[in-house]
């Protein structure tokens, strides 16, 4: 298992940066976090508001990656540093080699395949990088937008979890997914 790290590694692919988040991206993360889809399809805040955006980038994410719990990138386009969204790696409790992904990609930026991009870049480095023997990707069945960019990407549908996910109180039916060192192409 690697260490906790100061400073989180950047990805980079053709036509995207995967970075650490800043100050300077709070205004695009709150903005895309109104999108009633991420809302639906995620455990951000409702109503998400700009002090959230702000606890995101100041203490979620610095504090995530100086315990080594959570791994998390900005993911923008190359060039024009425009938020494309998020990508996340977290380690499972009491299993330190294996690890959960998750993603949401801003509205106006879907259907570009950056997140298919940003998702393999990530996987990538957690399974070479990082070592982890596994990665699971959960979304609530239905979120058929996250079950493509997973397939896409290469993990491999291992069922239904039923009342399995929390988000705000509520357990819903996931769909679970994993990706495995061996399935690198």
């Amino acid at each position: 298992m690697q260490e906790p790290r100061s400073e989180l590694v950047t990805l980079t692919t053709d036509r995207l940066v995967l970075r650490a988040p800043r100050e300077s991206d709070i205004d695009a993360i709150f903005a895309a976090c109104q999108d009633a889809e991420i809302q639906r399809w995620t455990v951000v805040p409702v109503p998400y508001r700009r002090e959230d955006a702000e606890f995101f980038v100041r203490t979620l994410a610095p504090e995530g990656l100086a315990t080594g719990a959570e791994y998390i990138w900005c993911v923008v386009e190359r060039g024009t540093d425009r938020l494309v969204g998020t990508q996340a790696v977290v380690r499972k409790a009491g299993d330190p080699s294996a690890a959960s992904v998750g993603w949401w990609t801003a509205k106006e930026q879907r259907g570009r395949g950056y997140t298919v991009e940003a998702a393999r870049a990530v996987a990538r480095w957690a399974l070479t990088d990082l070592g982890l023997r596994r990665l699971q990707w959960l979304a609530y069945v239905g979120n058929e937008g996250s079950r493509a960019v997973a397939e896409r990407v290469g993990y491999r549908s291992e069922g239904t979890l039923r009342s399995y996910a929390d988000q705000r109180g509520i357990f819903h039916d996931a769909w679970i997914a994993s990706l495995l060192p061996s399935d690198l192409d």
